[in-house]
């Protein structure tokens, strides 16, 4: 019977072999389909599958099913409304010297409750990533990063919630920074970098005085510390970092190297991975970090990529340990970055 892979259920088994739209075998027939079986297909971008008859199935299938979008139409609605929730909890922390549940309930919750679904994480970033209200945007992004890095850890859904609330509030101690000083077009001076790295204990002082959940606030505290002892403000090392502030970390860097602000050029979702993998022996909890590069990585295959000689190709399968130099295919040939050394990836397309 033909299902569309949202209606899989746990236990169900694959009547026969499936590839993807570029002829890569991807799951055998016979096998028992899971949550890891799901994600494997939603990285090939596998919209119906045929699955062994269940006499329980309530509806007959299409025929020919209509082609389904890489990623929910919805989340662009919800992403903007939760942009403009955040800039107004930005607005009322600054007033009132804290924040209310039901906001954040009004603002961000509806968009975690579809990134439950959503699997695609490159194209949410692809579609989602703008030069408009950096702060906010930022805000909105390391929110669903935390979520997903903290699901990808194998958290529990509480924990997961949390780690997506905690990233979404991490800077709000920046509601109490100039204006001037967070929009600025050029470097910053020594006294004006000063005043921004009080924002974590300004952030720290209003989740302390809105919820009674140490490990939010702690996030926001400790979301600039490094394993290396380099951060701020604490100069905190390795495990006296708190672990939800370790994550908030990786999720914020991430974002942060991907947007384009008026100061700094945007990079490519894929060299950004690099140069985390880079900062994770040092800076970065290597764990949380190589474990959201395994995740992040597969989500590149099917995206257009520019290559660093001019060609334009697609990617077609990752490399398992070689993450940043898979295979590309450009028109009827086969490119292997990982043979061919001389090549990168310039650019990552939708």
């Amino acid at each position: 019977m033909r299902v569309h892979i949202t209606d899989v259920r746990p236990g169900d088994r694959l009547a026969e072999d499936i590839f993807n739209s570029f002829g890569l075998h991807v799951l055998s027939k016979g096998a028992t389909l899971n949550e890891k079986e799901l994600t494997r297909m939603y990285q090939h971008q596998i919209d119906y599958i045929e699955i062994e008859w269940r006499p329980s199935a309530s509806s007959p299938q299409p025929e020919e099913p209509a082609q389904t979008p890489a990623f929910n139409p919805l989340l662009r609605p919800l992403y903007n409304d939760a942009i403009a929730g955040a800039e107004q909890l930005f607005e009322r922390a600054l007033k009132d010297g804290r924040i209310y549940e039901e906001d954040i309930q009004e603002s961000f919750q509806p968009l975690v409750e579809n990134f439950r679904a959503e699997r695609d994480v490159v194209s949410l970033l692809l579609m989602l990533n703008s030069q408009d209200d950096y702060t906010y945007q930022h805000s909105v992004q390391v929110g669903m990063l935390s979520y997903y890095i903290a699901r990808w850890l194998g958290w529990s859904e509480e924990e997961t919630v949390r780690a997506g609330k905690a990233g979404f509030l991490h800077d709000i101690g920046k509601c109490k920074i100039d204006d001037v000083i967070l929009s600025k077009p050029n470097k910053l001076t020594d006294e004006e970098f000063q005043e921004i790295k009080n924002h974590p204990k300004f952030g720290y002082d209003i989740l302390k005085n809105s919820f009674d959940d140490p490990a939010v606030a702690l996030a926001a505290l400790q979301h600039h510390e490094r394993m290396n002892g380099t951060g701020y403000p604490l100069g905190l090392t390795s495990e006296n970092i708190h672990p939800m502030a370790r994550v908030v970390a990786v999720a914020d860097v991430y974002s942060a190297m991907i947007s384009s602000r008026v100061y700094s050029d945007k990079r490519d979702l894929l060299h950004v991975l690099r140069e985390m993998y880079e900062l994770s022996f040092q800076e970065l909890d290597p764990v949380i970090t190589h474990t959201f590069i395994r995740h992040m990585v597969p989500n590149f295959i099917g995206k257009k990529v520019e290559l660093t000689n001019g060609q334009t190709g697609t990617i077609v399968m990752t490399h398992p340990t070689d993450f940043f130099r898979p295979l590309v295919q450009v028109d009827e040939q086969f490119i292997d970055l990982s043979v061919q050394r001389k090549l990168e990836i310039s650019q990552v397309f939708m």
